[in-house]
């Protein structure tokens, strides 16, 4: 974000921004938080991953690396000290609601596997087909693009956002390597998202991703959380001036009171630890503590085709 005016209040005003890929982030992470807010939360005070959320048994792990370029990474293993089976990175201009994609995704296959249970979804090999991994994409409309040999491209409808698929990396040794990257904006450090995915990666959960990212409503952000490299791009609408036709995208109150209220109905349907109830706790009082905030900043269906398909490769 440009350096710009400190206390201006129409850079805290609230609008709606669509697309939603281009939106970037707001700074908090929330959105993707919220699906796992009755997981238990670590704090850390040493490295650089400020903010752990765990699954009850540790085997997912969701990190927040509030001051890094990668701002979150996710990981899954068969066991809370096995090597991570996979690995999903995002960096600081990614939508958290992008992340909620995947963290959803992930809430839902720890809720449906046994305990313990190796055979999870979350753990599950990758699809044969390519396809597979980026079907809301393709269902969306987003076209095939050119591409080097042995990789697979698709692009947005605008142009703006792109995927890149490098199928290359199918050798046990390069099983660990980035092979799925979802992109979104120019290049640049405050401009291009990038949501990068492992080899042995689930690719139902690049999919809950990707279908996160081709998401046609708009999301709320403040005007100062916008780029100015970006504001060309979007559409922004000061909330509460839509259309009464257009349903209104909910507020960042109104996302807080939501995972507050779907994390409560979540852990009555689990045991529930003290530790779980400190954090339906600290959740509430932190939905209370970013009102006032507010309030003082402000005045008043293609063929699937297997993954050794090759494809001649241009440049974005």
């Amino acid at each position: 974000m440009s350096a710009r005016t400190a206390y201006d209040p129409h850079l805290f005003q609230e609008v709606l921004v669509s697309p939603m890929y281009l939106a970037g982030s707001d700074g908090t992470g929330e959105a993707g938080f919220a699906p796992v807010a009755h997981w238990p939360h670590h704090h850390l005070d040493e490295g650089p991953c400020q903010l752990l959320v765990t699954s009850p048994d540790q085997r997912i792990r969701i990190g927040w690396l509030g001051d890094d370029f990668e701002l979150w990474m996710i990981t899954a293993a068969e066991d809370a000290v096995s090597t991570p089976r996979w690995t999903a990175t995002f960096n600081h201009v990614t939508p958290a609601e992008i992340v909620a994609g995947l963290t959803t995704a992930l809430a839902h296959d720890y809720a449906e596997a046994d305990a313990y249970d190796i055979n999870a979804r979350f753990l599950a090999s990758p699809s044969l087909y390519w396809a597979d991994a980026i079907r809301p994409l393709i269902d969306a409309g987003w076209t095939r693009d050119a591409a080097e040999r042995g990789t697979v491209e698709y692009s947005s409808p605008d142009d703006q956002a792109g995927v890149l698929i490098d199928n290359r990396r199918h050798h046990h040794s390069d099983r660990d390597a980035p092979t799925v990257e979802l992109w979104a904006g120019p290049p640049g450090w405050g401009t291009r998202a990038e949501a990068v995915f492992t080899g042995r990666t689930p690719s139902h959960l690049i999919a809950a991703t990707a279908a996160a990212m081709a998401d046609s409503a708009p999301v709320v952000r403040e005007r100062h959380h916008i780029h100015r490299e970006m504001e060309h791009l979007v559409t922004l609408t000061p909330v509460g001036s839509a259309s009464p036709q257009t349903p209104r995208a909910p507020t960042p109150l109104d996302v807080r009171r939501t995972a507050v209220t779907q994390a409560v109905h979540r852990a009555a349907r689990a045991p529930r630890t003290a530790a779980d109830l400190r954090v339906m706790a600290a959740q509430s009082r932190s939905a209370g503590a970013s009102q006032h905030r507010s309030a003082s900043l402000a005045p008043a269906s293609t063929d699937r085709p297997p993954a050794s398909s090759p494809a001649p490769r241009h440049g974005r």
